[in-house]
Order: structure tokens, then sequence, then C-alpha cells
């Protein structure tokens, strides 16, 4: 894993036709509760998980995977990472935790075509995603984990519970996919998507002070220029109504 600042770690997503999310760590070294922000896609699990203990870092010391979102190329490898760490729990904000545990997989896929491609792909079957959530997340909380406070923010558009991360402190926003490097953001035509309210999320993070962003695929930003995100709404505001 490459260590990107003191408790935050990064495992780089390998795409494939699917993209492959990026994995990250967080919490600080010798607290014994860290924390994955995010999984990948299927068959991706063994990688990111060797990544983590080739750092040196002990899977027994992860408590947690906390999901930005639920899209398959982010929870994907979340049974493979749960049958090496059956002890770690699933924290998602409220909206996708109760599709999860009904089985209501349209968030996972997407779009009927979609998951009729990964279906056959990968050999998964109606059900596959029916996961236990041991924590449902709301807007506002604070999380005191592995030494660090993080602030989950409701940033839907991109699908219904998509949250970000926070760090006051250091300044790091990791916002799933709700904005990226480049100018670019996520899309916002799948199930549970929203152009209008995915603007009001950019509207929302462009307020926050973001020194380094760890979006959830392409290139990380160190020293995010100041008005960054909001430059990014204005570039797609005319799309994102």
């Amino acid at each position: 894993m490459k260590n990107i600042t003191e408790g935050i770690y990064m495992s780089p997503g390998i795409d494939e036709m699917i993209p492959d999310s990026h994995m990250y760590l967080i919490g600080m070294p010798g607290s014994g509760d860290l924390t994955l922000v995010d999984a990948g896609l299927i068959g991706k699990g063994a990688h990111k998980l060797s990544s983590v203990t080739e750092s040196g870092i002990a899977l027994e010391d992860i408590k947690r995977i906390i999901m930005t979102h639920t899209h398959l190329d982010h929870i994907g490898c979340l049974h493979e990472m749960i049958g090496k760490m059956p002890w770690v729990e699933l924290w998602v904000h409220e909206s996708e935790g109760e599709q999860l545990e009904k089985g209501d997989e349209r968030t996972v896929y997407g779009m009927a075509m979609f998951k009729s491609m990964c279906q056959s792909q990968y050999r998964l079957k109606d059900g596959d995603y029916k996961l236990k959530v041991h924590r449902k997340l709301h807007d506002g909380e604070e999380l005191e984990i592995g030494g660090m406070t993080w602030n989950v923010v409701h940033i839907p558009g991109h699908s219904i519970g998509c949250i970000a991360l926070y760090d006051s402190i250091q300044k790091v926003l990791f916002p799933g996919d709700v904005v990226y490097a480049d100018h670019a953001i996520g899309r916002f035509d799948l199930f549970g998507a929203d152009p209008k309210l995915h603007l009001d999320s950019l509207s929302r993070l462009s307020e926050m002070d973001v020194k380094m962003l760890l979006p959830g695929h392409n290139r990380i930003m160190n020293n995010v220029p100041d008005g960054y995100i909001k430059e990014t709404l204005e570039q797609w505001r005319p799309f994102l109504r």
C-alpha cells in the first residue's frame, strides 16, 4: 500500500473491462482500530489484502469497512475480504444499508443490462449482495476511529447513499465517485442517481476546505487548489439539471 500521509494508506484500483475502485486504509499506526474505505471489484480482494499485509499491517487490526457507496466496482470483492476477516463490520449510509439488508441490488448493479452482464461474467446470482450492515451512517455524524475524527457527509447524486468522509484537521476528503481529479465527476444516470442532487452535493463539498482529495478512481490530488470543486461544479452545471 502507498502511505499517502499519516494514518492514510491507498491500494490503487486495477481496472479491467469494469473499473475497480481504490481501497484506502485509515487509522493511526498502533491504534489497533483500522478502517478500510471501500473494497473494490470482484476478484480483487486477495490482491488488496495482500497489499495490506505486505505493508506490515496486521489484518486483525482492521475492524470495519466503510463504503462510500455500494456500486459493484466498490463492493464487489467484499465477500472475499469478509472471508479473510470475518470479524469486520460493514458501515454504510442508511439508505443503501437498508437496500443491502433487504437484498435490493438495484444500486449495486445500477441498471438491468449491467446486472445481466455481470452475473454472467462473474457467475453471480440474485441475492449475493444481501448483506448484514452493522452500522447505518447518517449525515453529520462524527466517527472517532483509529485515533482520527472523520465527519460523515451525505452527498447523493451519483447514487442515493453516497457519503464523503472529511478530516477537518488534515483537510482530507474522501468523496467516493462524486468528484474526481481533473474536473471530472461520477456518472449520474444509474439507479438512484439524480443530477440535481449531484449538483447540490458538489455545491456542499465546494464549501469545505480541502487540501487533499482521495476519490474512488483515477489520480489523487495533493495541494488541491482553492476553488477546485467549485470550478468543477460550474463546468458540469449545464448537465446537472
